[in-house]
């Protein structure tokens, strides 16, 4: 068993795990795997908590509330400064929605939960990580929960059974197993829940306990055991990305490269072991938790108030920043309190802890209660933000994995409350739901009964969709089709998305080969294929096909950009898209929906490229102080509004068509 002593060489092991989560996040290039530093950290506090709690056991000494009133010495004074400054700097700076959510968190994180939260936002708008400033804490509520669990764990294990450790181990073999099950089932869940990281935390742990071995090392093999340790981190550190299933399978490389080190350096002071106890490691090892706290909201913040991409200069100073601000709290903060010049008694921190559990728990609530408090914005930022989400009667129309597998399709027509046969189809993904305006509008202008069917990610073309649940669906609309008096189908989609992926190279979505890979080549054939087959089945089956392309994309979120450039008075009148890249990017989408339209008078392309776009060559992200996006994607209700005479060619063939009686020609299908 390890001997409770202070070691230089983890403070500066800490200092690895720091730097490395630190320059991940501020995208710095070639660290593609920095995350892992959580990773380190995780296996660093299992080995340390385990070693206090091990070593007091054995002196007869151990005390649960002693135990946690040291943890939340420890953790929670630097944590609530931090918080209180997230919600200072939020008021000033976040849009109403993002401030929302940042109550909603701060309210998690303060009962040790907030990993819980971030595990389910996983929604199909929830708020991009990079605006949520306490997404961090997440590894913390981890630690939290373990520090709460894991003496009462020991203690019964120690206790009850002769051969402790080996149950010890089974735990932590247990837990792996649950890791890397849910990386392929639950990638969500592997990633932010305890039960699926306590093998980490338990690999620190089982070292802190191993039996004392009176064979020692020799140099020779502690060298070479250190510098493998020090290999595998720095391998995960370089070598894996975002794309990296994780934890699983892949954590071992960090976990055993932390444990190797440790076990080595016990033995004798390695090289490895001389860099990591030097004086810049040791330092930065010892801030290392308050410069962890910091690092993620001044991203957060920068980017709210920078809107663009950070530059080499603007990245380096921020880290400075993020680094000074790690010293300061270490220094007026952390250490204070460590060394009881501050709430000495166990009694003292245990009721501060508890009053700032319910003070912060309770500002966060009022947050969420209050929406996010939008009268804290001027008029014109607080216009551009509520852009950000659409109406619940919207938001109600989209199908998605949450939804029940027989929700109603969403109708229109001539009034409200119209549930008549349908006349007009249109049959897509989300983008269905964001033209809902312009086909309400139209509906009653028209009298055309209108019936939506749009589902999350869905492509309407038979044999490409995304899933069983999308293919269920399509089914579903296909057998509902038979059954209106449909004569007019209209096919909506972001259509790029299934082409060429997302903005963020996420090719999830994107179409792929018989053996799951995505070539860009490949994705258009296979697209052009599904179009034209469901177009020809449309048409061979009476009804006549409208083909709508999408909206031009947006390289950034507009609400949030715009509000920000609002908030910070700077101007948004030419805030958008170049129509030359527009077009680039829609290049073979537009060929194809041309070639399709030019075999057959019955096949119409919509465009909504001219109402979007203007002459002077900018598709623009606002208009008349309101975003015409939600994100950086789907209409908003302002955009969608532009669309009213883009749809209305659709409505007036429709509208036509009922009234010669064309609709008979249903009948007979």
């Amino acid at each position: 068993m390890s001997s409770l002593v202070y070691r230089r060489d983890i403070d500066g092991l800490r200092a690895v795990a720091v730097i490395a989560v630190v320059l991940f996040h501020f995208g710095v290039p070639g660290l593609t795997g920095g995350f892992v530093g959580v990773d380190v950290f995780f296996v660093i506090s299992g080995y340390l908590i385990t070693s206090i709690i091990w070593h007091q056991r054995e002196a007869g000494r151990f005390s649960f509330v002693e135990f946690w009133a040291r943890r939340a010495r420890r953790i929670l004074p630097a944590l609530f400064v931090l918080i209180v400054a997230v919600l200072a700097v939020g008021w000033f700076l976040m849009a109403p929605k993002d401030y929302e959510a940042l109550g909603h968190s701060v309210r998690y994180q303060v009962m040790f939960a907030s990993n819980l939260l971030f595990m389910r936002q996983d929604g199909y708008f929830d708020v991009a990580s990079d605006l949520k400033p306490l997404l961090h804490t997440w590894s913390l509520a981890v630690e939290e929960q373990f520090y709460i669990v894991f003496p009462l764990v020991l203690t019964l294990l120690a206790s009850r059974f002769k051969h402790w450790r080996l149950a010890l181990f089974s735990v932590l073999l247990i837990s792996f197993g649950l890791s890397v099950w849910a990386v392929a089932q639950h990638p969500e869940k592997a990633f932010f829940l305890l039960p699926m990281r306590a093998w980490e935390l338990l690999a620190g742990a089982m070292l802190a306990v191993a039996p004392v071995n009176k064979t020692r090392l020799t140099s020779s093999a502690a060298q070479c055991i250190s510098l493998l340790g020090l290999g595998l981190i720095l391998i995960a550190v370089f070598a894996y990305d975002k794309s990296t299933p994780f934890p699983g399978i892949a954590a071992l490389l960090p976990v055993l490269g932390v444990v190797a080190l440790i076990w080595a350096n016990e033995h004798h002071t390695t090289w490895v072991g001389h860099i990591l106890s030097s004086r810049l490691m040791v330092g930065l090892g010892l801030i290392s938790y308050s410069w962890y706290l910091w690092h993620w909201p001044v991203f957060v913040f920068a980017s709210y108030a920078s809107v663009e991409e950070f530059g080499p200069g603007l990245t380096g100073a921020l880290i400075a920043l993020t680094l000074v601000l790690g010293y300061l709290s270490w220094r007026y903060i952390e250490t204070p309190f460590r060394e009881r010049r501050l709430l000495a008694g166990r009694r003292q921190i245990l009721v501060a802890a508890g009053l700032g559990i319910l003070v912060l728990g309770l500002a966060g609530q009022a947050l969420r209660w209050t929406d996010g408090l939008p009268s804290r914005l001027p008029e014109h930022a607080l216009q551009y933000a509520n852009a950000s989400h659409w109406r619940p009667e919207l938001m109600a129309c989209i199908t998605d994995d949450k939804s029940p597998a027989d929700k109603p399709f969403c109708r229109y027509g001539k009034t409200a409350s119209a549930v008549e046969p349908a006349q007009l189809l249109v049959w897509g993904d989300s983008h269905g739901t964001a033209l809902i305006p312009a086909l309400e509008a139209n509906a009653r202008e028209h009298g055309v009964n209108v019936m939506l069917a749009s589902s999350a990610g869905c492509l309407p073309l038979e044999g490409l969709e995304h899933g069983e649940r999308c293919a269920a669906y399509n089914r579903r609309v296909e057998q509902a089709l038979k059954k209106e008096p449909v004569t007019d189908v209209m096919l909506v989609a972001r259509w790029s998305l299934y082409l060429y992926g997302d903005a963020k190279g996420d090719h999830g979505h994107a179409l792929k080969d018989a053996d799951g890979r995505y070539d860009p080549a490949v994705a258009e054939q296979k697209l052009a294929d599904g179009v034209r087959a469901r177009v020809e089945q449309l048409r061979k089956a009476g009804y006549r096909v409208w083909l709508m392309k999408e909206a031009p994309l947006q390289p950034f979120n507009p609400p949030y950009r715009l509000s920000r450039l609002a908030m910070l008075h700077k101007p948004t009148a030419d805030v958008g898209f170049p129509l030359a890249e527009h077009l680039k990017q829609k290049a073979f989408i537009n060929r194809l929906f041309a070639q399709i339209a030019a075999t057959d008078a019955g096949i119409t392309v919509l465009d909504p490229t001219p109402a979007l776009c203007d002459a002077s060559g900018l598709c623009r992200a606002q208009r008349d102080g309101h975003s015409l996006y939600t994100d950086d994607n789907h209409l908003s209700e302002a955009g969608a509004r532009l669309m009213l005479p883009v749809l209305a060619p659709v409505f007036e063939e429709a509208s036509a068509q009922a009234l010669t009686g064309v609709s008979e020609v249903n009948t007979a299908r």
